[in-house]
Parts: structure tokens; C-alpha cells; sequence
């Protein structure tokens, strides 16, 4: 039997950092997709780690930077390291990220070398937002696209480059690679 004894403590901290929020353009709160993440890290064989990490994954650049060590503090250095390889940009003290195009090639050129911890809670994220934009353009078509700052092009560019990151990274084989796989086609 399988006990997370420090997974309820995770999530009680993210749905309170992430009170309010909501995904793009919607009225669904935002702890889905975290419990959705979660979720899948354990799907494909995560540990309590890994699946505490899935939960805080965007808190870094969501949230704000005071966060940034106290989920190294309070969960240990192995939760804090997957949470940081997950960030791809913290806005800065006006709340600006970089560019879009900027902080997603940086963030390709990340996975390329990120550690196995790393890669299994961002490509449970990255499957998980796919799955998202391809219910929701079942239901309104490609106006979906229009919640995100690239678009449908760069949207798909983005989603077919992790593909082949994660392909490369954890296997073309690995069943995680082929839903990503799968589910970015049907996106595209």
C-alpha cells in the first residue's frame, strides 16, 4: 500500500497560493490542473516527491518568488529542485516575463539536459495542458487559441518541440512519450 503522508500538507499549500486563480479564460479553478498533474506524475510512477512537486509546479512563477524557498524548506531540496526545473519564467518586480518565444526556447534548451525528476512532473504538465486544449477546441473550434499569447502556430511549434524533447529524453517508447505524442497530434 502506497501512503503520502506529506501529499495532504502539498496540497493544502497550493490551493492556498493559488487561491482565486483560475485557468485561461475560464471559471475553472486552478488546483484542477494541479490535482490533474499530480495525478499523472503518479499514473506513470512517480514517488510522493515527484507528486508533491506536480502539485507546486507553477507556484514559482504564479505565485511569486517568496515561494521559491519556502517549498525547498518545507518539502525538502528534491521537491524544490523538480519545482525549479519546472519554471520556465518568474516575472520580474512589474510582473513581466520575458518574451514568450524566449522563455519557451530557454525552457526547451532546459529539458534537454534537466534531470529525470525534472522531466516526469513537466511532461505530466505538458500533457496535461494538451489534454486541456484539445477538449476545449472539441467544444469551440480553434478560438481555444486565442487564450494563449503565440497563438495557434506558436502553440502547436511549442507543443510538437516538447514532444520531441521528451521523446528523445525519456524514450519515443516511454508510454508518457506516446500520449504526449498522441495527444499533441490531435491538438495540432
Amino acid at each position: 500500500m502506497h501512503r503520502f503522508p506529506r501529499l495532504h500538507e502539498a496540497l493544502d499549500y497550493a490551493a492556498e497560493a493559488h487561491n482565486g486563480q483560475v485557468r485561461k479564460q475560464t471559471t475553472i479553478p486552478y488546483l484542477s490542473h494541479l490535482l490533474g498533474v499530480c495525478s499523472l506524475v503518479l499514473e506513470y510512477g512517480g514517488d510522493e516527491d515527484q507528486a508533491i512537486a506536480g502539485l507546486l509546479h507553477d507556484v514559482n512563477e504564479d505565485c511569486g518568488e517568496v515561494h521559491r524557498h519556502a517549498v525547498g524548506e518545507r518539502f525538502g531540496p528534491r521537491v524544490g529542485m523538480i519545482v525549479e526545473g519546472c519554471t520556465d519564467g518568474v516575472p520580474d518586480d512589474a510582473g513581466v516575463k520575458a518574451p514568450w518565444r524566449d522563455r519557451k526556447k530557454a525552457y526547451l534548451a532546459h529539458l534537454r539536459e534537466a534531470p529525470a525528476d525534472v522531466l516526469l512532473v513537466s511532461a505530466c504538465d505538458k500533457l496535461h495542458n494538451a489534454r486541456a486544449i484539445v477538449a476545449d477546441r472539441r467544444v469551440v473550434g480553434d478560438v481555444v487559441f486565442q487564450r494563449f499569447k503565440a497563438g495557434r502556430d506558436g502553440t502547436v511549434w511549442y507543443y510538437r518541440e516538447l514532444v520531441g524533447v521528451f521523446s528523445e529524453r525519456l524514450s519515443p517508447e516511454h508510454p508518457l512519450s506516446i500520449e504526449l505524442s498522441t495527444t499533441v497530434a490531435q491538438l495540432a
